[in-house]
């Protein structure tokens, strides 16, 4: 369907790769196979799409993109693995992402998310739907971010951390265990301040909703388990994700007469 297809003279596409109908691909953009670009998307000057990708339609990635690299990872064998990316995502200039290290499981990008400017994806992460990572942010392996959930600038995750949905990272942030879903942390070292309200609000969670989260966030940082609060989606949720197996713990709570 090359006909339908707007590739610039100056770019190498192999001829087994599979571009979607009205694709445009800019100037001095690599495209290696096997790799599939669903319709609509754009592939901006100069990025480096190399083999085992699949991108899904009407996704938008910058000038000087580089997806699918090898893992960063000392003990990872020529396997065949691969990035997954859904559809209507933002990748600015400079992202990065790579191949995971398990053929089984791809690094995995959900729908609607938009990664800033020279963010970073390493190996084997799986990031939501509808996420925003801020300029130069930079996740290990194995990292997952939930829905929604937003790492401000400059703001680094240590391989196996879990963020949950609706989270905010503020800025510079450096996140070396879990961080709860629908809270804010930050500072140095991180610590848990509060819900994010901003999030829970614009995401229509208000009223009672909101009243229980106050309610099971204050349980969480006196320790106690969430057994007693009436069944929420929300606090469906964050049950299912506390009884999820952590390789990094939770980061502790800030004190109470915190100014954050």
């Amino acid at each position: 369907m090359k006909t339908e297809m707007k590739i610039h003279p100056t770019a190498v596409v192999a001829p087994e790769a599979e571009l979607g109908k009205d694709v445009i691909i800019g100037p001095y953009a690599v495209i290696n196979s096997p790799v599939n670009i669903g319709e609509g998307s754009v592939i901006g000057p100069h990025t480096v799409i190399h083999s085992f990708v699949r991108i899904g339609r009407r996704n938008q990635i910058h000038a000087h993109a580089v997806i699918g690299d090898t893992p960063q990872d000392l003990s990872f064998s020529n396997l065949e693995t691969w990035v997954s990316i859904g559809d209507d995502n933002i990748l600015r200039e400079g992202v990065t992402i790579h191949r995971s290290t398990d053929p089984n499981a791809p690094t995995h990008i959900g729908n609607n998310c938009y990664l800033m400017a020279y963010s970073h994806v390493a190996h084997d992460c799986t990031i939501g739907q509808s996420v925003i990572l801020t300029n130069n942010v930079l996740l290990g392996g194995h990292v997952e971010i939930g829905d929604k959930a937003v790492l401000g600038g400059s703001a680094v995750v240590h391989q196996y951390c879990r963020v949950g949905a609706y989270a905010m990272v503020q800025g510079n942030g450096s996140v070396g265990q879990d961080v709860l879903p629908y809270s804010i942390v930050g500072g140095h070292p991180v610590r848990h301040y509060r819900l994010n309200t901003v999030g829970l609000r614009r995401a229509g969670i208000k009223g009672e909703r909101y009243r229980i989260l106050e309610q099971a966030f204050w349980q969480l940082r006196n320790g106690a388990d969430l057994s007693d609060l009436p069944e929420t989606p929300e606090i469906t949720y964050l049950r299912a994700w506390l009884a999820t197996k952590s390789k990094r713990g939770l980061h502790r709570f800030a004190a109470k007469n915190s100014t954050e």
